[in-house]
């Protein structure tokens, strides 16, 4: 009975959890906090959980120390979560230059606000927002303050990650006024939640590493089974790469490559103006070459022959309704879409439609191109065209040769450099005196050097950053996976079926195994070495860790996959394909979706290192619940084809059983461990370790959700290989929800983003 009612209670505070992310979709933020985090009922669920919990490991008298650490720490999180509900105050403080402050302000789930007075009075110093060089990048928010407690006046600092205490207060970098004048401080005082909270949290990190370390626990039993001395199976080789062919006037290829050395202030970053060129191309044609025209290229081609790069058919269309409904090719030109006859813009009106509110998705496709056909008008214009740095007092600022330029910053002449260096270059690429634009690029790429101050990427970041346009890793590595890993996969899953479960057979296939094995464990190092360099190269070139947004965390799970795959491939080969077929279904993500493959700064509140822990041990974790997916489907498709007169095909599904459970228990400890020093650093940024957004609940929930697999002696189903591969396989919808759902439906990565 008592089992019964505590899967009960965990079932129904999971299930209200997962509704709640939807209600605050619909609902708003603070009818959802208000209704379900707030309310007393859910409080009370979770206390009832804890007691319930605590109740049926006294009555099964659990002996494995971990276990008994590992139930204790989340007991004492719940406790600290308590301490801080009952006994926490929380709330803000606007400062303005100049002025004492002595109070702050209480927000109400209501929507009503008190003044509340503090122990000391606050005045502002100063605010400044510090940018990447040479870049309205925002690298950091400051407020400096002093601190007027009694007679004494002590000077504070308060920044994004860079926490102030004083007493029992804690000061966090929150807002600021548009003026620059004022800064709005985050308050947080919780003197009882917080160490027990901690205390929890370092408890837990203890009991998950020492769960896989435990003698007497249910990981050294799996590693100590006999069926770890038994192995499964891998496969074959595979790759292909496109041709290309001429096309229309353009630059020497060695001119445009010198052009695209020139750096640009592009999307906020100072940059190799390849990079620019690349994305340039990429958005409007779908690649990023054109008929045997480098990048580069094209991009100078509409600079430089911008009357005929505007016919020629170069925007790709995607099959849909806006090609149905205006009987357009598959490619168009430029003017296609500029037809006297037709009245001019021929999507001028629906454009109208568009932003009036008309959202379908032929008004959607038609928004898409008039975006990349502005993006074309905006060249030929030389809007984005940030090329030319002026450096005043310590401050640079990057200019395009049409763009305003103050009189105090820039002279005379070199103003007239800047607007009149284009038009030269125009000249003689128009007489073919390309040695001539050589020379001009060698100057222009000199006086940026000269008056670029501290903003220009190093010698190694503009290498790293070239290296990585040059190479479509993600595009070359996903067809590459998925079709190796897909071929692995179908060949090891025909052996088994065809050998009844087992991988011996009749031995005729010996020699051509092996050179299988040899095969795909050889194109798996090297796709792993390219994916390697893929990612260190973003690394270099960004000069962050690249994990920063859905992109990036994608090829770092890509990464963890086939790493994860390689290195239990001496005792499992079957993990192998799967690894394959993993890695190229994320990597296919990140090529097809709607995530954004350009490096960019990150915003302030993720220049932490906390964010490298966070991001790269949930990465982990989830590539490791994904080879578990795969090796569930892998199983039920054995169940579901196995000759009933072989009884082997039992055998290899519960050696695919310990398969998945060997890689699910370090899974585990992963996902929490990133879990909780996500909310470790939650509370050093903005003073709250816990927020309930979609991203934090549905990270809950899917841990908790792989947590019942490894409670197989309280749940017998799971005992059974068909159960356990079962529930594991719909598992990892929740990884899908936290993953995609979350930030596709549900609205965002966090709620600070």
């Amino acid at each position: 009975m008592l089992r019964k009612i505590l899967f009960t209670l965990y079932i129904l505070v999971t299930a209200c959890m997962g509704a709640a992310t939807f209600v605050e979709k619909y609902r708003g933020t603070d009818f959802a906090h208000a209704a379900v985090y707030g309310s007393w009922w859910f409080a009370a669920l979770w206390a009832l959980l804890a007691a319930a919990g605590v109740a049926y490991i006294v009555k099964r008298r659990m002996r494995a120390t971990s276990a008994v650490a590992l139930h204790a720490a989340f007991v004492l999180i719940l406790a600290g979560a308590l301490a801080t509900r009952l006994t926490a105050e929380r709330g803000m403080v606007h400062l303005r230059c100049g002025a004492a402050v002595g109070t702050y302000t209480v927000y109400g789930g209501d929507g009503n606000t008190e003044e509340r007075m503090l122990p000391f009075k606050l005045r502002l110093d100063e605010f400044d927002v510090s940018y990447h060089d040479g870049t309205r990048a925002e690298a950091d928010y400051v407020s400096r303050f002093t601190v007027i407690d009694g007679g004494r006046e002590m000077r504070a600092e308060v920044s994004m990650n860079n926490i102030y205490k004083h007493g029992p207060m804690r000061f966090y970098q929150s807002s600021y006024d548009r003026d620059m004048l004022g800064s709005t401080l985050a308050v947080n005082s919780d003197p009882y939640g917080i160490p027990l909270t901690y205390a929890g949290y370092a408890l837990l990190f203890a009991a998950l590493a020492w769960m896989l370390f435990d003698p007497k626990g249910a990981y050294r039993r799996l590693l100590r089974s006999p069926l770890l001395r038994r192995g499964a199976l891998s496969l074959l080789a595979l790759a292909a790469f496109p041709a290309v062919v001429g096309a229309a006037k353009v630059l020497p290829r060695e001119t445009a490559d010198k052009f695209g050395r020139l750096y640009i202030l592009y999307n906020n970053r100072v940059c190799p103006l390849q990079t620019f060129a690349v994305d340039f191309t990429k958005k409007l044609c779908g690649s990023t070459h054109y008929e045997g025209s480098t990048a580069e290229q094209v991009l100078t081609g509409f600079i430089f022959y911008g009357d005929e790069w505007s016919s020629e058919p170069v925007l790709r269309l995607k099959n849909g309704v806006l090609r149905d409904r205006l009987q357009l090719p598959r490619r168009c030109s430029v003017n296609t879409f500029f037809n006297p006859v037709m009245g001019g813009y021929i999507l001028g009106p629906y454009i109208e439609e568009y932003y009036r509110g008309n959202n379908d998705k032929f008004h959607k496709e038609v928004a898409d191109v008039d975006d990349r056909l502005m993006m074309v008008m905006n060249l030929r214009r030389g809007l984005p065209l940030k090329v030319f740095p002026v450096t005043s007092q310590g401050v640079t600022t990057w200019y395009a040769p049409t763009d305003g330029m103050p009189d105090t910053l820039v002279d005379g002449p070199r103003r007239k450099y800047i607007q009149n260096v284009f038009s030269l270059i125009y000249g003689e690429v128009l007489a073919g005196r390309y040695a001539s634009v050589d020379a001009v690029l060698d100057k222009m790429l000199k006086y940026q050097r000269l008056n670029a101050g501290a903003s220009l990427p190093s010698p190694l970041q503009v290498k790293a950053e070239r290296a990585y346009n040059a190479v479509p890793f993600a595009t070359v590595l996903f067809m590459l996976n998925l079709a190796l890993g897909a071929l692995l996969v179908a060949f090891a899953v025909w052996r088994l079926i065809k050998n009844g479960g087992s991988e011996a057979g009749d031995g005729s296939e010996g020699k051509a195994v092996k050179a299988v094995r040899a095969a795909g464990l050889a194109a798996s190092v090297l796709s792993l070495f390219a994916l390697t360099a893929c990612i260190a190269l973003r690394w270099i070139a960004g000069g962050r860790v690249p994990m920063a947004n859905g992109y990036e965390t994608m090829l770092v799970m890509a990464w963890f996959v086939m790493v994860l795959g390689l290195a239990v491939y001496g005792r499992f080969r079957i993990a192998l394909p799967f690894s394959l077929l993993m890695s190229g279904f994320f990597l296919l993500v990140s090529h097809i979706s709607l995530m954004d493959p350009q490096i960019t700064h990150v915003m302030p509140v993720l220049s932490s290192p906390l964010l490298g822990v966070h991001v790269s041990v949930i990465m982990m974790s989830f590539a490791l619940l994904s080879l578990t997916f795969a090796v569930g489907v892998t199983a039920l498709l054995l169940r579901l084809v196995k000759r009933p007169a072989r009884p082997s095909a039992d055998d290899c599904c519960e050696r695919l059983a310990l398969l998945s459970r060997l890689l699910l228990y370090p899974a585990l400890a992963l996902l929490g461990v990133g879990v909780f020093v996500g909310a470790v650093w939650a509370n050093v940024s903005w003073g709250a370790y816990w927020s309930w957004d979609a991203k934090e609940v549905w990270g809950l929930i899917t841990l908790m959700v792989y947590a019942v697999a490894v409670h197989d002696r309280s749940l017998p189903f799971l005992r059974r290989p068909t159960g356990y591969h079962l529930y594991v396989t719909l598992a990892f919808l929740t990884i899908l929800m936290t993953y995609f759902g979350v930030n596709y439906f549900l609205g965002g990565m966090h709620s600070y983003a």
